[in-house]
């Protein structure tokens, strides 16, 4: 029996779907108080006939019977109302349990048909170019675990190399690294996941310092922040400010047009007076 200080957590209520794994999580919970193998076998829970027996045969056969009615009970309680019509009339476990099985879980003709379908699903599926490793891994797994609800299991091998022909071609250089490095048929599915996952990681730092760098020059292109940084060491020698040359100097150009202005205006004068002295002499 479970030890005085171990808690276990009843499976969800079932309510007639995801039977298969309701069925897997009920008999961890029934393994976990020692209730499986009373389910499982089965057994005659009726009252002895025979005469003569011992105190311990008698003790003995006396616990078989709780435990029947106790993995009974365990079965009862974790179905809805509407499931629990079907099995309230079944006096042991295993007749319960084969109930719940033969219609939820279905035939063995359409067990075998669901598991054929997903053998050809899981034969035909390919990576696409926009997928992730982790994408990718999951719906293989998904497969394989439906596979393995239905009794059917994938060997490890298989499903490595099911990974390794199925992949976009953008994974064929790190596949033949694999190939020289490893021994592919030691290698597990979580190792050559995990292997391609960093290969993919690479590539995405990759891409993403090229992406940087080409910003990066653009923006050096529209703004060229460091001819400016350089500039301002510069010093113009005609007004003695940093920033710019004496041939591009504003203060420069003001100066001309001022000179320009004043010698205009001189000889403006000189002819007025010129004109003034020719009509005196007249």
């Amino acid at each position: 029996m479970a030890s005085s200080g171990f808690s276990v957590t009843a499976p969800p209520i079932f309510s007639g779907e995801n039977y298969a794994i309701w069925a897997v999580k009920m008999k961890a919970y029934l393994r976990a108080f020692d209730l499986w193998e009373i389910v499982e076998m089965g057994g005659d829970s009726s009252v002895m006939r025979h005469v003569n027996l011992t105190v311990a045969q008698i003790k003995q056969h006396s616990e078989d019977v709780a435990r029947r009615y106790k993995a009974l009970s365990c079965i009862q309680s974790v179905v809805s109302d509407a499931i629990f019509t079907r099995i309230m009339t079944c006096d042991s476990p295993k007749e319960a349990w084969d109930r719940l099985k033969d219609e939820f879980h279905g035939s063995e003709r359409t067990r075998q048909m669901q598991a054929l379908n997903l053998h050809r699903e899981f034969e035909i599926l390919r990576m696409k170019d926009d997928e992730t490793i982790k994408e990718y891994s999951d719906k293989i797994m998904k497969l394989v675990n439906q596979l393995r609800l239905l009794g059917e299991d994938l060997a490890e091998r298989r499903i490595v190399n099911k990974v390794l022909v199925s992949l976009s071609k953008k994974f064929e250089a790190k596949i033949s690294s694999l190939e020289d490095s490893k021994d592919l048929s030691q290698l597990t599915v979580t190792e050559l996941v995990n292997a391609l996952q960093a290969q993919e990681q690479k590539r995405a730092i990759r891409h993403e310092n090229n992406v940087e760098g080409a910003l990066l020059v653009k923006n050096k292109s529209k703004n060229p922040s460091s001819s400016s940084r350089r500039n301002e060491d510069v010093r113009c020698r005609f007004c003695n400010q940093l920033g710019h040359i004496e041939k591009v100097c504003k203060a420069k150009g003001t100066r001309g047009e001022e000179k320009a202005i004043v010698v205009e205006e001189n000889e403006a004068v000189e002819e007025a007076l010129f004109m003034i002295k020719n009509t005196d002499l007249r």
